[in-house]
């Protein structure tokens, strides 16, 4: 049986990285880790059983930057987010 590799569909390659994370939502603040980021969005691990809303703040201290988050997909622990926005610490 051939076998074909697989299409990118991605418009942006993602950079691998390991990041530690907090997801903020009002007063709730839930651990992740950034595994690949492009300028325009990531992926996310976050314990599956975890309630993430539609659109949030992502806290990433390695970064020095709080982004805005908006999640475009969700598969079991992960989770995949567009970058719209960002706000450089002071």
């Amino acid at each position: 049986m051939a076998s074909f590799p697989e299409i990118e569909r991605r418009l942006h390659a993602r950079e691998f990285v390991l990041k530690e994370a907090t997801i903020v939502t009002g007063s709730s603040r839930i651990a992740c880790s950034v595994r690949n980021q492009h300028q325009h969005g990531a992926e996310l691990r976050v314990a599956a059983d975890a309630a993430i809303p539609e659109r949030f703040l992502l806290e990433v201290p390695a970064d020095d930057t709080d982004y805005r988050a908006l999640v475009r997909w969700r598969r079991n622990d992960r989770i995949g987010v567009a970058l719209y926005s960002n706000e450089m610490k002071d």
